[in-house]
């Protein structure tokens, strides 16, 4: 909640901040785009949520890369929740695996959907679209941005 100097409270939506960063298509790329994503969570002042949004970026960019076709863009959208999403021009939705104990992978998407509140994915024209939904770590200002003093 912000304090404006006025004493009433209304309800308003919060302007979307957007980020985009256009990935190529190889593994050593996902180090970047969770550098990435770190340094834009700490420029909107939301580093609280840093590590949670780093490895759902680390799955779904790795995802992209390994499982999809170029061209591969990280977005981040920051409202009333923070929006991860990995856009890929392959129209092959991912699903949940239940990895076995001795697999080396399958884990990924099972780990989004722990760390996020919601996950699924949005088919488009040119592909798809993999998002992730976070809520807001409690306390921040974003959490509670619903109502604004004006």
């Amino acid at each position: 909640m912000w304090n404006t100097g006025h004493s009433e409270v209304v309800k308003r939506e919060m302007p979307t901040a957007r980020a985009t960063l256009d990935l190529p298509s190889c593994p050593e790329i996902v180090a970047k785009a969770r550098e990435g994503a770190v340094a834009q969570l700490s420029s909107w002042g939301l580093i609280e949520m840093a590590f949670s949004t780093e490895l759902i970026v680390r799955e779904l960019v790795t995802n992209a890369i390994r499982y999809g076709h170029p061209p591969i863009r990280l977005r981040l959208l920051l409202q009333s929740t923070l929006m991860v999403e990995v856009f890929d021009a392959s129209a092959t939705a991912p699903h949940l695996r239940r990895a076995r104990s001795f697999d080396e992978g399958g884990r990924g998407l099972l780990l989004v959907a722990q760390l996020a509140d919601r996950w699924d994915t949005r088919h488009t024209r040119e592909g798809k679209v993999i998002w992730a939904e976070t809520s807001f770590v409690a306390g921040h200002p974003a959490a509670e941005a619903d109502a604004v003093q004006v």
